[in-house]
């Protein structure tokens, strides 16, 4: 980057996002909600073509309802049950899962991308492909960013979606520690000609030794296949059918009978968090910010709900009324998250060992599964529906998420749709004041709610309870700014 000649130029934008995959695609849609002028680099010329299958979990679910998405989202998804997620242990969906949306939906990733790249469009983002950041300057007024073409463009800020191996990241110099990767796994979509019921009894036979081991048919002959790496091909290069065909004929001593791949690819377990989210005028989200192994199909998830999180309070930042600290509270709600994510996928990468060790932890923890209470604590931990922030003393619901309540005339997730703060208030009796520009409100003494009023943040988080208006007033300013008038 010290190579570069930068000038200060005009600015052109308030955010430049490098990155058009789901985080950043759904940071420009959050952004444009307030009016913030965005600019999506994604270096790609074309979109994803490989149909590769991902996981929508619980909270991401949530929020694609708190904006008006999930009927869209769900017309090209597959819905399945929110349980068996944890190290690929076969148990059934936990008794008591505190969400309106307890499911799966599992879609394409090409689909997720397009629909959430579309969405922002749609509200005024501009997306530009072809486009990679080659280094970039900052100031106290923005940041200066040139392509590799040699184009400069001028942003009041930048943010890095673009991926583990984010320029972003590496043109920052914020470090990236963690373990590298280990052991490898291929995996992959194919057809499978063998027939249904020879593949399950040899799955269930061979993954007793071999993990992660599986063969999970999607419908129409259609598999994903899953089977270790070891004495493969070159690591450098994409994996082959034929490499598949051979992992499986000398792990199951048969391939199956594949063939007609939609997509291969390969995984290992490195496992990375970067040692800051934010430098300034540049932050970092989704995988630019933390890698792991994809056990539990955690990573699209965790990316989406760092859009979330950070996307109001740039804007708040940008638009002038953000309090001091908060857009600090990114990387202070959000780089914990990834540090459980991080830890969790380490287990569960432990419990696919066919090591006797690790072999002995996971007939162990099985059995402790069977206790509704364990098996719901994993899976709300999964699917991201347990998280906390420390707001600081009060009653349990207080950082977390309020989930899709009913109130009058509707639900609660469809008053969310515009990405502002609400209060819910059952007595009747408080109000926004000079916070209306930024606070939504709705007094319904009929809402399914065991508090009298709650504060949430437009991410769907509970910021305050209560029923005191100079104690709503003070939280109000805290996550709000000064009001109005």
């Amino acid at each position: 980057m010290d190579s570069l000649q930068f000038t200060t130029a005009p600015v052109m934008f308030d955010v430049i996002i490098a990155g058009c995959g789901p985080t950043g695609a759904m940071l420009a849609a959050e952004l444009r909600l307030h009016n913030v002028r965005v600019l999506v680099l994604e270096q790609e010329t074309e979109p994803v073509s490989f149909v590769r299958i991902v996981g929508l979990h619980i909270r991401s679910i949530e929020l694609m309802a708190m904006r008006g998405l999930l009927e869209r989202i769900a017309e090209r998804a597959r819905r399945r049950p929110a349980g068996g997620f944890f190290a690929a242990i076969n148990k059934p969906v936990p008794e008591g899962l505190d969400s309106a949306h307890a499911y799966l939906l599992g879609i394409p990733q090409p689909v997720i991308v397009h629909l959430l790249e579309e969405h922002a469009i749609e509200l005024g983002a501009q997306v530009r492909r072809g486009c990679a950041v080659a280094g970039f300057e900052q100031d106290d007024q923005g940041v200066t960013i040139e392509l590799a073409d040699g184009e400069k463009l001028r942003s009041r800020y930048l943010v890095g979606c673009d991926g583990a191996r984010s320029s972003v990241r590496k043109l920052l110099g914020v470090g990236f520690p963690g373990e590298p990767s280990r052991t490898e796994t291929l995996m992959g979509e194919m057809k499978v000609v063998a027939p249904p019921e020879e593949i399950a009894a040899k799955v269930a036979q061979i993954s007793q030794t071999h993990r992660p081991f599986w063969l999970r048919p999607f419908g129409e002959g259609v598999y994903s296949v899953v089977v270790p790496a070891a004495g493969v091909t070159d690591r450098s290069e994409p994996p082959t059918l034929e490499d598949f065909k051979q992992q499986l004929h000398s792990i199951a001593g048969t391939d199956f009978g594949v063939h007609s791949p939609r997509w291969l690819s390969r995984f290992g377990d490195a496992t990375r968090l970067a040692e800051h989210y934010r430098v300034q005028r540049v932050l970092l989200a989704g995988d630019a910010a933390h890698i792991h192994p994809p056990l539990g199909g955690q990573g699209l998830n965790l990316g989406v709900q760092d859009a979330f999180n950070l996307g109001w309070k740039l804007a708040a930042q940008i638009h002038g009324w953000a309090p001091e600290t908060l857009l600090d509270t990114y990387q202070t709600e959000r780089r914990p998250v990834a540090e459980d994510v991080l830890d969790n996928t380490r287990a569960q990468m432990q419990l696919s060992s066919p090591e006797p060790g690790p072999q002995a932890v996971r007939r162990l923890l099985t059995e402790l599964m069977d206790f509704n209470e364990v098996n719901r604590l994993l899976i709300e931990k999964i699917t991201a529906i347990n998280i906390r922030y420390d707001f600081g003393a009060g009653p349990d619901l207080l950082g977390r998420r309020l989930r899709d309540i009913d109130v009058k005339h509707g639900h609660l997730y469809d008053l969310l749709h515009r990405g502002r703060g609400l209060l819910l208030d059952r007595t009747e009796r408080l109000s926004v004041g000079g916070w209306s520009d930024r606070v939504d409100y709705l007094a319904d003494p009929t809402a399914a709610l065991d508090f009298p009023c709650v504060l949430l943040r437009p991410d769907g988080h509970v910021a305050w309870i209560g029923n005191d208006q100079q104690d709503l007033d003070d939280h109000l300013a805290r996550w709000f700014g000064n009001p109005t008038n």
